[in-house]
């Protein structure tokens, strides 16, 4: 089983004793989002355990920690794009964020820490020009410390979709798309870096950048030193490549204030959950009802 932590919200920058404490226990228990009373128990222990992908923005909390994660194969996600504070509210500047990454890479190596440009979005502010000078900037700063970046463009939830009409925000068109993929393709080489797109239908093998699979089992592989494969995770998006796995972390639990992001209905609903976080419950940011049917989850 890969476990993934999180595609929800930012474990490793918000709940890392939270997660830790997990491990030590031996297992999680996970509400499926649709249906309020249906958890599952995910086994954490190293026998159940093939590989963890960590997703953040700002994991600078694991840099003291690391030693306790030596049993698992993993690797991190890290979201690192330059945004303003009206896109990113709660988070550091993105040049504090940029040495974290270097200190992780320096501890771990370049293959475990995948550098993220996601979502790309336009604005009157956030042009293609804007985002082809801030990549720039970005790879410069990476160059030695990424080998691999992964780029995806903003797509318009329903949910997001009120806020980026007041911050004026669009998505991409089609010859944006091209153009940025030309533009990022160039920068990405002139550092050393490979380029991957998340979940995106547009093509821009061209430009040298490949469809890529955020869970991604050949690098699990390498890392574990085995052969792992798990099928393709059919509950994402089509053009997705990433293999099965189980999420346990919970929505509207992020602290670090996107405008853009998915996973945090709003204001209300984020300061409800965060009240009910305890370090020692087997839910984040949650408790156990007595109407929940609980099943161990096995992938």
């Amino acid at each position: 089983m890969i476990v993934s932590a999180s595609r929800r919200t930012d474990i490793p920058a918000y709940y890392l004793p939270w997660f830790l404490e997990r491990l030590k226990k031996g297992e999680v228990l996970v509400r499926n989002p649709m249906n309020f009373h249906q958890v599952s128990r995910v086994l954490l222990n190293r026998e159940s355990v093939d590989g963890i992908v960590f997703w953040s923005k700002y994991p600078a909390p694991m840099l003291k920690r690391l030693p306790e994660l030596d049993p698992y194969p993993y690797y991190i996600q890290y979201t690192l794009n330059g945004y303003g504070k009206e896109m990113e509210g709660g988070l550091p500047d993105f040049r504090q964020r940029i040495g974290v990454f270097h200190a992780l890479t320096e501890r771990l190596g370049a293959e475990r820490i995948i550098w993220r440009y996601d979502p790309i979005l336009f604005s009157r502010d956030y042009t293609p020009a804007w985002h082809r000078e801030k990549f720039k900037i970005l790879a410069d700063a990476l160059a030695g410390s990424a080998v691999r970046c992964v780029i995806s463009f903003m797509d318009m939830y329903r949910r997001i979709q009120k806020k980026m009409e007041e911050l004026e925000v669009r998505v991409p068109t089609q010859e944006e798309m091209l153009w940025i993929g030309e533009e990022f393709g160039r920068i990405a080489a002139e550092n050393g870096m490979e380029i991957q797109t998340c979940a995106e239908e547009t093509r821009l093998e061209q430009f040298g950048i490949q469809k890529g699979a955020c869970i991604d089992q050949e690098l699990l592989s390498r890392l574990a030193g085995r052969p792992l494969r798990f099928k393709k995770d059919k509950n994402q998006r089509k053009a997705c490549g990433c293999a099965a796995s189980v999420d346990i972390g919970c929505y509207d639990t992020c602290r670090s204030q996107c405008a853009y992001c998915y996973a945090v209905c709003g204001k209300k609903a984020r300061t409800g959950r965060l009240l009910l976080y305890d370090k020692d419950s087997p839910f984040l940011c949650g408790r156990k009802a007595p109407e929940d049917v609980v099943k161990t989850r096995l992938l």
